[in-house]
């Protein structure tokens, strides 16, 4: 068989697509590889590149083919989808791989730690377990309608008056109704109290973290704001510098022009929308307690404010913040100027 230089894989449950090419980016094979045969087949070409798309499982992967040795690739799924041509399938899905993995200026994703791994199917899981809680409650207060009752906003005023509603006879709920909306009242219990375990576990992991640690001397940067950056970006040595971090998480104004005219227009919102949204969280809430502080941090927020609206000078603080956050992770946290950090710090 012709020398492989690059073996592309289009990642399945089951069953694989392995896609080869040469030096001259000639396909040499594309064929389907049954999951049990995958690690075989990889250890017939040791000195080859091995790309794979950013996606399930992904992960799992590049580190069992990293820990044989292997060079490993990750390719972001969207720079992958430019290359497909014609109708979908796995043997183009798999050619499209390796025609990514050869283009200039596309960069991979990092492969994950199992530490990172783990912090991230943690927060995943009291993810799922908010938007259950989110999904129940509107569902309640839904159903609670069609009988006349009006229930309040907010999981915490909800949670206080729903018994409180169960137990007033004045209200038209049937004695099954009332069953019903008693038992969603213990499952919305429940989820409370995963969450509260869920924050605590949390809370627990990112005081023991050393990294975690640094990003916690930040103002702004909470528990899960330093484990949600650690579990994505790890060291961040990844960006070259401070502002493409930013870039990378949507905090830059978008860039639209032609013909030598570039403007300006709102935040770019690109990256991953859960760091962008810890982020902005809490930049609001630097600048909700920036006029009790005097320093330059402080003063530089609140005359953003004042120019330019609470609003943009929130993400103004948030792009900060992220800056701040790349050069904790790569120079060090003493390398920031001392009225960046909180107040604990």
């Amino acid at each position: 068989m012709e020398h492989v230089t690059t073996v592309a894989i289009d990642l399945a449950k089951k069953v694989f697509q392995l896609c080869g090419v040469n030096h001259r980016h000639k396909v040499v094979f594309n064929r389907s590889v049954k999951r049990g045969q995958l690690l075989a087949v990889v250890r017939e070409h040791p000195d080859a590149l091995f790309a794979m798309e950013a996606c399930a499982t992904s992960q799992y992967w590049a580190r069992t083919l990293t820990s044989m040795g292997l060079s490993v690739v990750l390719i972001p799924a969207q720079h992958v989808k430019a290359f497909t041509r014609g109708n979908k399938n796995d043997a183009k899905d798999a050619l499209a791989i390796a025609e990514a993995a050869h283009r200039p200026g596309i960069h991979g994703v990092p492969i994950k730690s199992m530490h990172q791994q783990e912090i991230q199917t943690l927060l995943r899981i009291r993810s799922g377990y908010v938007d259950g809680r989110t999904a129940l409650v509107n569902q309640v207060r839904g159903l609670l309608a069609e009988y006349g009752v009006v229930m309040p906003r907010g999981v915490g005023r909800f949670r206080k008056l729903l018994p409180q509603v169960l137990a007033d006879t004045e209200h038209a709920l049937t004695p099954l109704v009332r069953a019903a909306m008693g038992m969603q009242y213990q499952a919305l219990v429940d989820l409370c109290d995963r969450i509260r375990a869920a924050d605590a576990e949390l809370r627990e992991v990112a005081a023991q973290d050393p990294i975690c640690r640094q990003l916690l001397r930040l103002r702004g940067i909470g528990p899960m704001t330093a484990l949600a950056l650690y579990a994505s970006v790890g060291g961040a040595g990844q960006f070259a510098n401070a502002r493409q971090f930013a870039a990378w998480l949507g905090l830059v104004p978008k860039h639209t022009g032609s013909g030598g005219k570039v403007t300006l227009g709102p935040m770019s919102k690109r990256g991953d929308p859960t760091l962008r949204t810890l982020l902005v969280h809490g930049a609001r809430s630097v600048l909700t307690w920036a006029h009790r502080r005097d320093d330059a941090f402080s003063h530089w927020a609140l005359a953003v404010a004042q120019r330019r609206g609470k609003h943009k000078a929130t993400v103004a603080i948030a792009n900060k913040t992220a800056r701040m956050v790349w050069v904790a992770l790569n120079r060090g946290i003493d390398a920031l100027p001392r009225h960046h950090l909180s107040a604990a710090a």
